[in-house]
C-alpha cells in the first residue's frame, strides 16, 4: 500500500504557487504540470490542530469545510491572532490595502508589511494598491473608517471571487480603474489615524502571476473530497487557494483547502471521481461588469 502524504496547504512563493506536505517537502506547482492524487481507500478527514499541536481528540472534521479544525482547535488557532483583534500591543508595522476581485468587488484588509504582497496572494487579489502604513491598531481604525465612510468590505466570499474570474477586463488599466477611484476617495477622508502614512496609488496586477490571461474559463469546482477519490488534472491557472485543473471534461476549480487532515495517496492515470459542482456562468455587460447568466 502507497506510503498516504498529508497536505498542510498552498503557499505562494517568489516563483508561484506551491503545495506543501507535512514533515517540510513542498512541491512547486508550474502552468501545464499534471496534479494527480487520491484520497486513501476508507480514510476519514482528521483535524490538523492549532499552531502547530496536533488536535488532543484527533476529531473527525467534514469533508467540506475549509479549515480542517474542529471547534477547539479552531478557537485556539484564531486566538492571539491579529484578525481577531488580540494582539494591540503588536509592535510591528502593518499596512492597509484595497484588493479588487473582479467588477464591483473591492475589500479593504490589513496585513504585516514584512509579508510584503503575500496576504493578496493568498487572497487571489486580482488586482491591489496600498493604502497606508503604520502601527498596527493605527492600520485597524483605517480599515474600519473605510467600512463605515465608504461601505467597503473586508471580506469576499471565495464563491464570488471564482465566479468572476471568467469576466474580467482585458487590460491592466480597466482592472485598475476602481481602486483608482475608490483609493481617491479613501485618502480625502477626515478621520484618517496621525500615525498611518498614507500612499500613493500604485496598483499591482496579479493576472499574469495567476495565469488567467487567456486560460480557459472553469465550469465546475469540486466540493469535496470523498474516500477514494481520486483528482487528476493539468495546472492551467491558479488564484488564492485556488487551481484551475483542465480535466478530460474541461477546467475544474480546486479549493487547496480542502486537502489538509487527508491522508492523500498517488493517482493513477487520468481519474476524476470526486463530486464537483457547477459553476455560475457570468457575462460581460457593456460596462465591463459580469452579470449572472444562469448555469452551464
Amino acid at each position: 500500500m502507497a506510503q498516504a502524504w498529508r497536505c498542510s496547504g498552498l503557499r505562494w512563493s517568489a516563483s508561484g504557487p506551491v503545495l506543501a506536505w507535512d514533515g517540510g517537502r513542498h512541491s512547486a506547482l508550474t502552468w501545464g504540470k499534471r496534479v494527480a492524487f487520491a484520497v486513501a481507500e476508507g480514510g476519514v478527514r482528521t483535524c490538523v490542530g492549532a499552531r502547530r499541536h496536533a488536535c488532543p481528540l484527533g476529531a473527525v472534521v467534514p469533508g467540506r469545510g475549509t479549515g480542517a479544525r474542529c471547534e477547539e482547535c479552531a478557537r485556539l488557532d484564531r486566538a492571539h491572532s491579529v484578525a481577531a483583534d488580540t494582539l494591540a500591543d503588536d509592535p510591528r508595522p502593518y499596512r492597509v490595502y484595497l484588493a479588487w476581485f473582479g467588477p464591483g468587488m473591492v475589500k479593504v484588509g490589513i496585513t504585516g508589511v514584512a509579508r510584503g504582497p503575500a496576504r493578496l496572494l493568498e487572497q487571489g487579489a486580482v488586482c491591489f494598491s496600498w493604502l497606508g502604513t503604520g502601527p498596527l491598531m493605527a492600520a485597524r481604525r483605517t480599515e474600519e473608517l473605510l467600512r463605515a465612510a465608504l461601505r467597503v468590505p473586508d471580506r469576499i466570499p471565495y464563491a464570488d471571487k471564482r465566479a468572476v474570474r471568467a469576466v474580467l477586463p482585458d487590460t491592466e488599466a480597466e482592472r485598475a480603474a476602481e481602486l483608482a477611484e475608490l483609493h481617491g476617495r479613501a485618502v480625502a477622508l477626515a478621520g484618517w489615524p496621525e500615525s498611518l502614512d498614507r500612499e500613493v496609488f500604485r496598483p499591482v496586477d496579479h493576472v499574469e502571476v495567476f495565469g488567467l490571461a487567456g486560460a480557459p474559463a472553469p465550469f465546475g469546482e469540486v466540493s469535496e473530497l470523498v474516500p477514494g477519490g481520486a483528482v487528476s488534472g493539468e495546472l492551467v491557472a491558479a488564484a488564492g487557494p485556488d487551481l484551475h485543473l483542465a480535466t478530460e471534461g474541461g477546467v475544474v476549480v480546486l479549493d487547496t483547502r480542502f486537502l489538509p487532515g487527508w491522508g492523500l495517496v498517488p493517482a493513477e492515470g487520468r481519474r476524476f471521481d470526486v463530486p464537483v459542482k457547477v459553476l455560475k456562468a457570468l457575462k460581460r455587460t457593456g460596462e465591463g461588469a459580469g452579470v449572472q447568466d444562469g448555469l452551464f
